[in-house]
């Protein structure tokens, strides 16, 4: 490892625009002739539209034009998809419903759009928008799955009878029930994982430009994905074909898996801005982004555990109802099912496991992926689970974990994944030692004196990153290959640029992918430069989502890599006339093994491109590309401790210790991975303590702003304690495993572990307020 390549911690290079106010967001670009778009959107969660009235706006000094969402399905500008094909247990396909970019007839969410109005300004697009008179005959609405199932339930899909999506199984359940039959011991839960809102730091923005003598269009986006966002506009949406479309995504203000997806305002911005022959930008406010940014979690479940005589795990049964929401949105089908179910068997040997998910329309906004997807509610309800069987059984927490843990690998779970590598027993007793363990029974009698609560709660986590390879998610259902792209490209005077398909929204690309080449070719990290967001500049890729940056995207620029450096080897050799298999590359030179002959990086590149001599046959350049496809998914792991504090008199919940210990296989870059933990953790105790979008029996979300949705703040965390262990990831070249998503999966189980531990009361929903807690403790203090 040198001082800025694969291990060390370097500053990042992105941070000095970003701090310094330079940053290039979607809503900094402006064209000449720009209009502005402003979206009428439904008051009601579920209505038809009798008729709607723009006269008094397109009247309205300033205005465009007002367009509605007749006039888009006349242009048959098609419906959005779900792009991950899902059949239920009978094999009948998934029941989506269609998905306008705006309702011409039927709004099925508070916030869905009917008409958009386009003008010189926002604000005057704004005030035009109140001039629109919408005739609404309001229909009965179903906010939750237990209305939404209901025998007289009103349907939001003609395609969907029940307002069922799918009724989905996997595993062997004829096994579950003969291990539920041999059962000693068999533990049951119900919870509730609670709908949460992303609140990426940027809003969603669009801008559109068509320049007509072309035919062509160019699309600024905040998305995770412009190439997957390029090629389902263009498929399926019925905008440009994709040679006439160019998609860029700038410096995204995060994403946290709700920008993977096309949303009607990036199609009606396209369409608008060939209508109306002006760019036309949309930039969403904080209560747009409430209302439509699609939303995350969501599930109600019912689990059961069997367990022999020693405690031993001998099957799993679990039934979820997942919450879609009005539609079907881009990857929501496999959120709950294939990034759900196959991680239930977390860190643990059970030789049987079943599952059944019901997917579920509601008069909700959409849900779709949010960090994690899937694998943070699997989490959620295994370690739960296992908390709850300890305190049933009355044994140690940690004891019975450990009792359980999968020790040999690789390891088959019932459920699909194949875990290859990892060491759970290092990272719960790594966990154990920083929190001192032994030591907390004298802590909790301390705070016991000082009229306080104290608990503790574990949760040991895995999940599945990567999301490859593609032939086994195309089986699966899969729309797309989840692949990833690089070009690398050796400039004449020595400088390297990198063209990756993977998108950085805070992951720190930048930084980490120079590190890499840094690493291999021993130069510093200010001559390389990362390219990506671009459709126009970059070969295609996947995008960023999962976990993937590292295990998939940076596996693609090292393959690259190889081809470049085996090419640039043969080029010194000749020019050194030296055998090709005596070259070494050291401090940014090729060396001749055992001799002082050396040849530095910019002068093979030069010769590379002026090609005076070069090895006959070779062709001149030096710049390779490669398609990285994983050959399994990575699997990072970890085992996290919190403690917490309880104010008996308030339910006021103070944690006073969170400990996590992380198997990421090998780091890159150790205090981005610091940063990205620090954040899943705060994402994930937000779940746990504050976070929760509520709808009322009518549809509406009340807590549609800040003043009513409670986002975890500096004094509600306490000081992380981070470390790691280390198994290498044998699945791709640099052993690494992915941390993105880490402590937003195994925070919230932890946490709500430790405060029902603290008020000796276990049923506890997320997410856990004062409110919820006191109420909690004055159960457990009337059952007594």
């Amino acid at each position: 490892m040198g001082v800025e390549g694969i291990g060390a911690s370097v500053v990042r290079k992105e941070d000095r625009r970003f701090i310094t106010g330079k940053g290039r967001y979607v809503d900094d670009i402006k064209l000449p002739g720009m209009a502005h778009a402003y979206f009428v959107r439904s008051p009601h969660a579920h209505a038809r539209i009798r008729s709607i009235d723009v006269s008094a706006a397109k009247a309205l000094p300033g205005v465009v034009d007002v367009l509605t969402g007749q006039q888009i399905v006349d242009d048959k500008i098609g419906n959005l998809i779900c792009g991950w094909a899902v059949h239920s247990k009978d094999g009948s396909a998934m029941r989506m419903g269609a998905w306008p970019a705006m309702a011409p007839e039927i709004v099925r969410f508070v916030g869905q759009a009917v008409a958009v109005v386009i003008a010189d300004s926002r604000n005057l697009a704004r005030d035009a928008a109140e001039a629109v008179v919408v005739d609404y005959e309001e229909l009965p609405a179903v906010p939750n799955i237990e209305a939404a199932l209901a025998a007289d339930a009103p349907q939001l899909h003609p395609e969907a009878p029940g307002n069922m999506v799918y009724d989905w199984t996997l595993g062997d359940e004829a096994a579950v029930n003969d291990a539920f039959a041999k059962a000693a011991h068999v533990v049951t839960f119900d919870l509730v994982n609670n709908r949460l809102v992303p609140n990426a730091m940027e809003p969603r923005a669009a801008l559109a430009d068509y320049n007509d003598a072309e035919e062509h269009f160019t699309l600024h986006t905040t998305s995770q994905n412009p190439h997957v966002a390029r090629l389902v506009l263009s498929a399926f949406y019925n905008i440009a074909p994709e040679h006439k479309l160019r998609v860029i995504a700038p410096d995204v203000g995060g994403g946290f898996g709700s920008k993977i997806f096309i949303y009607p305002e990036e199609m009606v911005a396209l369409w608008a801005a060939k209508k109306v022959r002006r760019p036309v930008k949309w930039t969403g406010d904080r209560s747009e982004a409430f209302l439509t940014d699609a939303h995350g979690r969501d599930h109600v479940s019912h689990a059961e555990m069997a367990f022999d005589q020693d405690h031993k795990i001998l099957g799993l049964r679990v039934k979820t109802h997942a919450n879609f929401g009005a539609y079907m949105s881009l990857f929501s089908s496999s959120v709950p099912t294939y990034l759900y179910a196959t991680l239930l068997s977390g860190q643990y040997n059970i030789p049987a496991i079943h599952a059944e998910v019901i997917g579920v329309y509601t008069n909700t906004t959409p849900v779709d992926a949010y960090r994690g997807a899937g694998r943070p509610e699997a989490c959620y309800l295994l370690e739960r689970l296992m908390e709850t069987a300890a305190r049933q059984f009355n044994v140690d927490p940690a004891e019975l974990r450990r009792k359980n843990f999968i020790t040999q690998f690789p390891h088959q779970t019932p459920v699909i994944m194949t875990y290859d590598t990892g060491d759970f027993v290092a990272s719960l007793d790594a966990a154990l030692k920083a929190i001192d363990y032994a030591g907390f029974a004298a802590r909790r009698e301390a705070s016991q004196r000082a009229g306080k609560r104290r608990g503790i709660g574990f949760s040991c986590y895995i999940e599945a990153c990567g999301i490859a390879p593609s032939k086994a998610v195309g089986s699966l259902g899969a729309g797309v290959g989840l692949w990833e792209s690089a070009e690398v490209r050796v400039n004449p005077v020595g400088t390297i640029e990198i063209l990756t398909g993977s998108h950085s929204h805070g992951q720190s690309h930048e930084t980490t992918f120079a590190q890499l080449v840094a690493d291999r070719l021993g130069i510093s990290i200010s001559q390389v430069s990362i390219i990506h967001g671009d459709t126009d500049k970059v070969q295609f890729g996947m995008g960023t989502y999962g976990s993937r940056s590292a295990a998939v995207g940076m596996s693609a620029i090292f393959k690259a890599m190889e081809k470049v450096e085996a090419k640039a080897k043969k080029i010194a050799a000749h020019q050194l006339e030296a055998s090709e298999n005596d070259i070494v590359i050291e401090n940014g030179e090729f060396k001749v093994t055992g001799t002082d002959k050396a040849i530095a990086l910019p002068m093979v590149a030069l010769a590379a491109y002026t090609a005076h001599n070069l090895p006959d046959g070779m062709e001149p350049g030096l710049k390779e590309s490669a398609f990285y496809d994983p050959t399994n998914f990575t699997f990072p792991a970890g085992s996290y401790i919190c403690e917490v504090e309880v104010d008996p008199g308030t339910g006021q919940t103070r944690i006073e210790r969170f400990v996590a210990v992380d198997d990421f296989g090998r780091l890159i870059n150790p205090m981005v991975v610091e940063g990205q933990v620090h954040g899943g953790l705060a994402q994930g105790i937000g779940q746990a303590l504050l976070e929760r979008a509520v709808y009322d029996d009518t549809g509406q979300l009340i807590t549609a702003s800040f003043m009513d949705y409670a986002m975890p703040r500096a004094d509600d965390l306490p000081s992380f304690e981070l470390s790691h262990t280390t198994t290498l990831c044998p699945s791709n070249p640099l052993g690494v495993k992915g941390c993105g998503e880490a402590g937003a999966i195994g925070a919230s189980a932890a946490v709500i572990n430790a405060v029902t531990d603290a008020i000796g009361h276990n049923r506890l929903e997320m997410p856990a307020t004062p409110d919820r807690v006191w109420h909690a403790m004055q159960l457990k203090q009337a059952a007594e």
